[in-house]
């Protein structure tokens, strides 16, 4: 399962970059304005910058939800580095846009999903990821996982090349079982990657090892 950090923070990307297991990056305008960075040009400056920390794919949401507004900011997005990934929402003109995309060469990001039907939806057109968002379906008492593993099974049993992205990831424990589910990528703030290192049996070895060598040196 590839690994992408959802944020719009250099600094945390270059953090999870470091760490020599990140894949990818994705954000959104919420995680731009979060960051302080407004206004067209300045948000597509942003882009670049990432796309030079990152060696992987960087997706890149438009804000229109008609076709052509779609069409016009996702070719301007493509065009800001071969890495970019344009985000199209999981609407009926998102849907007609991920194909143009797609029989166009434009590689695509299909978010805001939260059902199979959906998920079909968007694999027919062409999209390159898909991104179910499973802590805001947990939110609704509705299982994220399980809509994982469900699209999981309807793609292997389709053929369809579309991967699973999955999105809205609240703690590690999210991460561990969409891999099992059958995710091909998570996309998640860089502390629900950090929390993966924790365990207490961690800690108590290494003190022990550590406590054990000090006691042999004397």
């Amino acid at each position: 399962m590839k690994f992408f950090i959802d944020t719009a923070n250099l600094e945390q990307i270059k953090e999870a970059r470091d760490l020599g297991i990140l894949d990818g990056v994705t954000t959104n305008p919420s995680l731009m304005a979060k960051e302080g960075i407004t206004g067209h040009d300045n948000v597509m400056a942003h882009y670049k910058a990432i796309c030079e920390l990152v060696d992987g794919d960087i997706s890149a949401e438009v804000i229109s939800t008609d076709f052509e507004g779609m069409i016009a900011e996702g070719q301007a997005l493509a065009k800001i580095h071969s890495n970019i990934v344009v985000k199209v929402p999981m609407i009926k003109d998102g849907i007609k846009a991920i194909r143009w995309f797609s029989d166009n060469g434009i590689r695509t990001n299909c978010t805001l999903v939260f059902s199979a039907g959906q998920a079909i939806l968007a694999a027919k057109a062409g999209a390159t990821y898909l991104s179910p968002f499973i802590g805001r379906i947990d939110d609704m008492n509705w299982d994220g996982i399980e809509l994982i593993a469900q699209i999981s099974d309807i793609y292997a049993i389709q053929g369809y090349s579309t991967e699973i992205l999955a999105a809205s990831i609240r703690n590690p424990l999210h991460i561990v079982r969409a891999a099992e589910a059958g995710a091909d990528v998570c996309t998640c703030p860089l502390n629900s990657i950090l929390g993966l290192l924790k365990h207490p049996l961690t800690d108590i070895g290494l003190a022990q090892f550590l406590a054990d060598h000090k006691k042999a040196e004397g």
